[in-house]
């Protein structure tokens, strides 16, 4: 019986920490390209979650350049190693702008997602869109990617990363948000975020 309760009272605290860990596993909006880390959306919902008393622990696993091939190939072992109960999903972008296969970008990210919830995740899926000089058909096939996941696996969705990012809001490139926009960014991530939070 003793052993039973020493048991019990070692795993406890290791599941109740697993059980409080947020993933953000996405690409250079998340990462932080182009501003202090520290001014990120990721670090900054971090802050909010703390400042709340919602205690969340976020693990943020984003890299600059990274697609949703790249982000399908390293998932599994970012999963066991962190153990999250929520995921935060941005991937995607970068296969958009670089033309791939529509049908691929959702395929890959279809199995992360698949992982996640293997895991015992909750993931909050992130939209994207792509600029205009893609042309219209490809434009859509891209943005319908992420409407269409969210009802296939009854995902909460965030349509769009950048809804509230004005246009004066972006870094020379016009495509990384500047320090300023990170708040209402990570505002909008929370929306949708909370319910997930319960």
């Amino acid at each position: 019986m003793k052993i039973i309760l020493l048991v019990a009272a070692l795993w406890l605290p290791c599941s109740a920490y697993a059980a409080k860990n947020i993933l953000v596993f996405g690409d250079s909006l998340s990462a932080g390209y182009g501003i202090a880390v520290e001014e990120s959306w990721p670090n900054l919902l971090q802050q909010e979650l703390k400042r709340t008393r919602l205690k969340f622990n976020i693990t943020n696993a984003s890299i600059s350049g990274e697609t949703a091939l790249g982000g399908r190939q390293r998932i599994t072992k970012v999963l066991q190693q962190h153990r999250p109960a929520i995921v935060i999903l941005e991937l995607g972008v970068n296969d958009g702008l670089r033309g791939f296969n529509t049908a691929d970008i959702e395929a890959n990210l279809n199995e992360i997602v698949i992982q996640a919830k293997h895991f015992g995740a909750k993931v909050l899926l992130v939209g994207m869109r792509l600029p205009p000089n893609y042309g219209e058909p490809y434009i859509t096939q891209f943005q319908n990617i992420f409407p269409r996941l969210a009802e296939k696996h009854n995902l909460k969705l965030l349509p769009f990363l950048l809804e509230s990012v004005a246009p004066e809001e972006f870094q020379a490139d016009n495509l990384h948000p500047v320090t300023a926009a990170q708040p209402q960014i990570m505002r909008d991530v929370l929306k949708e975020l909370k319910p997930l939070l319960r």
